[in-house]
């Protein structure tokens, strides 16, 4: 090394590794070396700059990016790579400047100060990768991978898209599934305007799609009693138990096609996804996310022995409290817990911002992935994610299909798909209006007005 390299002292050594770290180059040129100081600085503002575009332009283009596992690995790739660069200039940099020999002292801090800012620059790259790892698994192991969509058009035309939202109840006492939770989600694929349309889960004499479930009950889906009474929450189970109703698809695939399929012709339009949340697992997510707040409007009774009591008020639960929340029956009926499912589910969604799921991302993406099961294919994520950027800039709206507006014993059908046309076809409210609660209304006639309840205060 030259003289002018060996002649700086503790306090220009820290200070030139540091600017080093902050702004690449500074160190070379402090020690004459100018076009290689510059070629450095000039690729750190680069770097930034690209950072910073993509961050501030391309938020949204970014979020699809994530849920894209060929991407994530590109990701994983440019950041090992970048830690990697970043760290090489800290050392170049620390052995250009640091002092001469006879600062004993000297030359140890800046070697620690050294190691601390290569620390400083792997540790985040290391969870940055180790993130876009776990998020590349959630991927693959939660959505099918077909063939690629359109890019141009995601939606194949449709004006809407319609997810049926599945709350799982399944218990080691009670051999299967029921889906006692069933909405289906209608968005707008140009505005994003949502309306959710609740279907209760002791609907019955429920009518089959064409085929060979039809052919078993023409009159409609009576089960098998006294054990099964043939309400809308057995046919998932029954499906998968009876393989010959859906002929050529395997276990898992028979429940969701057969209730979508029946829904769909309940609502009168076209069910095209479903994804399903098993309770159990649902409680898992939200002990992932340190539990979740609600205001409790009166106090709620849990516990299989009536053990535990929710308070009136607002408060923090945990999974297990959730869950009984959502759930209870006790001293209310399935209609007022559709309303607090509503209720959790909308309070979940607003509380899990991203700060919170980046902290906790890990543990959030193990349980979701014991928890969610959909058939929404891969290819579909990067429109979904840009959908779903739509819906938060509206107000989700609510109708649910529950007495005095529907007798559940016997379903007006014809009514029912009306009204979801007639809701459908109404022009959304401003995002701040509210409407009153259907389940309170009056017994409609056909052509009475269509009035939508707010999803949750």
């Amino acid at each position: 090394m030259t003289d002018n390299e060996r002649g700086f002292g503790p306090f220009s050594s820290i200070a030139l590794t540091l600017g080093s770290a902050v702004l690449w180059g500074v160190a070379h040129v402090a020690t004459g070396r100018h076009r290689t100081g510059l070629a450095l600085m000039v690729l750190y503002v680069a770097l930034l700059a690209v950072v910073i575009t993509a961050v501030g332009g391309f938020g949204t283009t970014l979020l699809t990016l994530a849920v894209r596992p060929g991407w994530l690995t590109a990701l994983t790739i440019a950041l090992a790579a970048i830690a990697l660069a970043w760290t090489i200039v800290i050392i170049w940099s620390y052995l250009l400047v640091r002092p001469v020999d006879a600062h004993t002292a000297g030359r140890t801090i800046t070697t620690a100060l050294a190691i601390c800012l290569c620390g400083l620059v792997l540790a985040p790259a290391a969870y940055a990768a180790r993130l876009a790892y776990v998020s590349r698994d959630v991927v693959n192991t939660l959505f099918s991978n077909p063939s690629p969509v359109v890019a141009q058009d995601p939606w194949n035309g449709q004006e809407r898209v319609n997810f049926l939202l599945i709350g799982g109840d399944a218990a080691p006492s009670r051999p299967g599934v029921r889906t006692d939770s069933m909405t289906v989600a209608s968005v707008d694929t140009a505005t994003g305007a949502t309306t959710l349309f609740g279907l209760p889960r002791n609907l019955e004499r429920v009518q089959f799609p064409p085929g060979p479930a039809r052919q078993r009950f023409p009159f409609g889906f009576s089960g098998e009693p006294p054990s099964s009474p043939g309400l809308l929450n057995e046919i998932f189970q029954y499906a998968e138990d009876h393989p010959e109703l859906e002929p050529g698809l395997r276990r898992g695939q028979r429940g969701p096609k057969l209730l979508k399929d029946t829904i769909s012709g309940i609502l009168g339009i076209p069910v095209n996804y479903y994804a399903m949340v098993d309770m159990a697992g649902f409680a898992d997510i939200v002990d992932a996310m340190g539990g979740v707040k609600i205001t409790i409007k009166e106090p709620i009774v849990y516990g299989k022995y009536r053990e535990g009591l929710l308070p009136a008020g607002t408060r923090k639960l945990s999974g297990e409290q959730a869950l009984w929340f959502g759930r209870s029956r006790t001293d209310s009926d399935d209609y007022v817990r559709m309303g607090r499912q509503k209720c959790l589910l909308n309070a979940v969604a607003k509380q899990a911002d991203p700060m919170m799921v980046l902290n906790r991302f890990e543990s959030l993406a193990t349980a979701t992935k014991r928890a969610i099961s959909t058939d929404i294919p891969q290819s579909l994520l990067p429109a979904l994610v840009e959908l779903s950027q739509k819906v938060k800039d509206t107000r989700i709206r609510s109708l649910s299909f529950v007495p005095p507006l529907i007798n559940t014993a016997y379903p007006d059908w014809a009514l029912i798909r009306h009204r979801v046309a007639q809701a459908l076809a109404q022009r959304p409210a401003n995002k701040t209006a509210t409407a009153p609660n259907t389940q309170h209304a009056p017994v409609p006639s056909m052509d009475a007005p269509i009035t939508l309840d707010s999803t949750c205060g």
